[in-house]
């Protein structure tokens, strides 16, 4: 099962990087347009979507690297007891806030398609394609949530027992 799902958190990760290529195409292609005088429609609404896209598809794999901005005062103050409360705490709130939003993303998705509702710029982009990106990261980062607490309930969990800064830059 880690092995699976670590391959799920990588190809999410992987995925993410081709949307920031892609956003750099996007970017490239405007600037090019400027320079020698053509416009390509879209491009501003497509950097946009692709931007999304790579931050929620990137969202558990940054979490799973321990990578996500933590504030730790509280943690160091903590002994060992009342740091994995404090712990387990904010995970819980964390995996009920990632429901909520994988719940409602994955809701405004279905019913975009449903309304088939599309973008109002000239791309005329039908909009679930853009919000399924959204909605795929937030279930992932939801999975994620469930994957750290469990983790942390079983005292298998990475760098919580440090209670400190994983990097210092």
């Amino acid at each position: 099962m880690r092995a699976a799902l670590d391959r799920l958190y990588d190809a999410a990760a992987w995925i993410a990087a081709a949307f920031m290529v892609g956003l750099l195409a996007m970017v490239l292609i405007g600037i090019a347009g400027r320079q020698f005088g053509f416009y390509l429609p879209g491009t501003d609404a497509y950097a946009g979507y692709l931007m999304a896209g790579a931050a929620f598809l990137s969202l558990a794999h940054t979490l799973k690297r321990n990578e996500h901005i933590r504030v730790t005062l509280l943690l160091s103050l903590a002994g060992p007891r009342g740091r994995r409360a404090l712990e387990r705490w904010a995970l819980g709130v964390a995996l009920l806030l990632s429901a909520l939003l994988a719940f409602y993303s994955v809701r405004l998705a279905w019913q975009s398609h449903a309304f088939n509702d599309i973008s109002t710029g000239n791309d005329a982009t039908p909009l679930w394609l853009p919000q399924l990106s959204m909605a795929i990261g937030s279930v992932i980062l939801l999975v994620a949530f469930v994957d750290e607490l469990v983790l942390e309930l079983r005292g298998r969990r990475a760098g919580a027992e440090a209670g400190g800064m994983q990097h210092v830059e």
